[in-house]
């Protein structure tokens, strides 16, 4: 799996849950939902809270008056794990506080670790996989009875299209919607594929649906979701033939504007691209719409084609570098952001320096880095030793963050002087005096308060950065089309 800006890297980080009144009438019971790993956790999330609220359930904030806690969980890298565990270990002292609590884990380490956590370590009540969501009031109920539950079967069709979810992070501005499920990209290091199944994708009609509804209820910015979102293909097969001819097809870039039709103020993001699919018709999308955001994240893993190749990563170092070129040729200025893995197995120092003389050559906006993690029943873990010393992925990983933390600065200080559109997210988490907001190449930009508000655009003037962030003043307030 491609981790992706945007996506949540602090494992630990617990899902905004707010008290929200559910669809059906409330059985006095509530729910607390916390989420790490990728935006695709955090969507899922949200369908759980609304198949639950369809039962009578409310979700809190606060864990000490829940009934029940679902935990949805990574498996991507072994500190994922590690939290989730000592996240469960203490939820079984308060279980042990309070008998009738049900504690439930989600989601992908759910499906790896099912036996271990619910017979060996006796963690959890209840274990679901992602494709299982739907039977979770049906699990509640069993574990009522005395009974361990489990449901961690994968589906070929399951896709949640038909569940409008309950958002977690009322009164936001921005939003995920989630429109494949799965993966067919069988990277060596990845356990996607193994818990969470084949690749499928979500009809369209019901994604532009979700994304009207929360344009109506005051989001203004959606972000189009999937493990590979370059893929997306209704009625269509991998191989781009018609399923069923009395349909209509979509594919990525029509979806794209589809949903950029909604409205100009309805911002359009996506998340995650694989470089083997990232076609030109994507990015004339991109160029065709103001509203379709200038940001790509496309993730390289390595700079070498050997270890691409051992990564099973279906492209090069040159086509990688073919497809930047195109981003660059026809949407100029576009931001781009990757993912890079050091010390993958085998990875020798002449590698190493490929991957950091391709990030030099590419200067990405922005980078999630991280050292390779063994993880069970990969390709890799069967194929390949796991050779390079800890202390040299460490080494190697201070290097590249630290030539990252260079081009990103040099990039925030070309936006300087500037005059960019802002959606005003919030306050800034420094000062109440400041909000924040993000432009369309996904830039965090600070700016003192003014006459405007959360989910308003703004016309910002750069005038100073740090690595991480754009400081800026605004110079009028947009206008609602």
């Amino acid at each position: 799996m491609d981790l992706g800006q945007n996506k949540v890297i602090d494992e630990g980080k617990q899902g905004e849950a707010t008290l929200i009144e559910g669809n059906a009438p409330s059985n006095g019971k509530k729910l607390y939902v916390e989420s790490y790993g990728c935006q695709m956790n955090f969507s899922d999330s949200e369908v759980v809270a609304s198949i639950m609220s369809n039962e009578g359930y409310t979700t809190t904030r606060n864990v000490d008056e829940a009934d029940v806690v679902l935990i949805n969980t990574c498996s991507i890298r072994e500190n994922a794990e590690t939290r989730v565990r000592n996240r469960l270990t203490e939820f079984k002292i308060k279980k042990e506080q309070n008998p009738d609590l049900v504690v439930g884990i989600l989601g992908c380490m759910a499906e790896r670790l099912k036996k271990a956590l619910l017979e060996e370590e006796k963690l959890v009540d209840l274990v679901a996989g992602p494709d299982a969501y739907r039977d979770l009031p049906n699990l509640v109920e069993e574990v009522g009875t005395g009974q361990k539950a489990v449901n961690v079967l994968l589906s070929r069709d399951e896709t949640y299209a038909d569940i409008s979810p309950v958002r977690l992070d009322q009164g936001g501005v921005a939003a995920f919607v989630t429109i494949t499920r799965g993966c067919d990209n069988m990277c060596s290091f990845c356990v996607v594929p193994f818990t969470r199944g084949r690749e499928r994708s979500r009809d369209p009609h019901t994604i532009v649906n979700e994304c009207k509804d929360l344009f109506a209820k005051g989001y203004r910015e959606v972000t189009l979701l999937g493990q590979n979102v370059d893929s997306y293909r209704w009625n269509m097969t991998s191989k781009g033939e018609i399923k069923d001819e009395t349909q209509a097809t979509t594919n990525f870039a029509e979806l794209m504007e589809m949903v950029a039709l909604i409205s100009p103020d309805l911002r359009v993001r996506f998340s995650t691209s694989h470089p083997k699919d990232m076609t030109d018709d994507v990015l004339e999308m991109m160029a065709k719409y103001e509203n379709i955001c200038n940001y790509i994240h496309l993730p390289v893993q390595s700079g070498n084609t050997a270890v691409l190749e051992r990564m099973n990563r279906s492209y090069t170092r040159e086509w990688y570098m073919d497809r930047i070129e195109a981003i660059r040729r026809i949407v100029p200025g576009c931001a781009i952001s990757t993912d890079i893995i050091t010390g993958f197995c085998g990875e020798t120092e002449e590698e190493h320096e490929e991957t950091k003389s391709l990030m030099d050559w590419v200067e990405y906006d922005y980078a999630y880095m991280f050292k390779y993690s063994e993880r069970p029943k990969t390709l890799a873990e069967r194929r390949f030793d796991d050779d390079v010393p800890e202390e040299v992925k460490g080494r190697r990983l201070t290097e590249i963050v630290d030539m990252q933390q260079a081009h990103s600065l040099k990039n925030n200080q070309k936006q300087i002087g500037n005059i960019d559109r802002v959606l005003v997210e919030g306050y800034s988490k420094r000062s109440q005096d400041d909000m924040c907001g993000r432009n369309s190449k996904n830039s965090m930009i600070v700016f003192p308060k003014g006459d405007f508000g959360k989910g308003d655009y703004v016309m910002v003037k750069i005038n100073d950065c740090t690595s991480a962030t754009l400081k800026g003043e605004v110079v009028s307030i947009c206008p609602k089309n």
